[in-house]
């Protein structure tokens, strides 16, 4: 089947309805979980992404050295300290006790320091064991973790260089063949995958969407923790992978496009979460 361009038309069907009698935990519950020394900034960034997409409770797990300051930075975050500095096997085991039994979607990776590979596997199989959709990113793309994510709800946000570390192929400036290579990976895994750049492609090996942005100014940094936010959140709700990861996309992009337009090249990711509101609210539906 040939690629689709996004529109409107397409993703307000991946937006889900809200009832008016829906009540606090309904309309999905997240965690986030990443972080490290250097980058503190990268779970808030996709916590406040999922919040503001409308997602009810987003829980923020960060390493034990970042807790204060994530807790200062918002009060709108809920944050469940890792007990190390670093994503360990002692750290997962305790944070799977912790969490909320009713759990609806994790983003993984954003900002992470992981101590061990086998820390990440043992989070991922227990998320996926609860029928947790998962999102991941960044230091979570190992090509270790592929086995336990074949043909289970998930979805993986690259760009080049990660899709290079993950699936072993690096995809060229050539949109025809960057489409080839997310397709035949994605059909191969059974996952769905968001492939970033100036036009994303996302595809779940059978259906095809594109992203055309044209917003160079999204090159700084945390626009992708931005867009991990947003998978996570819609995912929350929206139950479909492909669907949830295909409308992050392009929310992220109307964004980002309205921020360019007011601000030019001068956008920091916390304007790209201060625009969702305005870009998301033709999407709102009560019933």
């Amino acid at each position: 089947m040939e690629p689709q361009i996004l529109s409107s038309s397409i993703v307000q069907n991946f937006i889900p309805t809200r009832k008016s009698t829906s009540r606090k935990g309904d309309n999905g519950i997240v965690i986030v979980i990443g972080g490290s020394y250097i980058y503190h900034g990268a779970p808030v960034l996709s916590s406040l992404a999922a919040l503001r997409c409308g997602t009810d409770l987003v829980y923020t797990s960060v390493p034990k050295i970042n807790v204060t300051p994530t807790r200062a930075i918002s009060p709108n975050l809920i944050v469940i300290p890792l007990v190390d500095q670093k994503l360990t096997l002692g750290a997962v085991k305790k944070l799977v006790g912790a969490l909320p039994r009713n759990l609806h979607s994790a983003t993984i990776g954003m900002g992470l320091a992981i101590q061990e590979k086998n820390s990440l596997l043992h989070l991922v199989k227990s998320l996926l064991d609860r029928d947790v959709r998962l999102s991941l990113d960044a230091s979570a793309l190992i090509p270790e973790v592929l086995p336990l994510l074949a043909h289970k709800n998930v979805v993986v946000t690259p760009h080049s260089g990660e899709f290079k570390r993950l699936f072993g192929d690096v995809p060229s400036d050539s949109n025809v063949e960057r489409i080839k290579l997310v397709e035949q990976n994605a059909l191969k895994y059974g996952i769905t995958i968001l492939l970033k750049g100036p036009t994303d492609i996302i595809s779940d090996g059978k259906i095809t969407y594109l992203c055309e942005k044209n917003t160079p100014a999204m090159t700084v940094g945390g626009t992708g923790d931005v867009l991990s936010g947003l998978v996570a959140g819609l995912l929350s709700k929206n139950r479909n992978c492909l669907e949830s990861a295909a409308a992050a996309s392009y929310i992220c992009g109307l964004a980002g496009k309205e921020v360019q337009d007011k601000l030019g090249l001068h956008m920091t990711p916390m304007d790209l979460i201060d625009a969702i509101p305005n870009v998301m609210k033709p999407f709102d539906k009560i019933v």
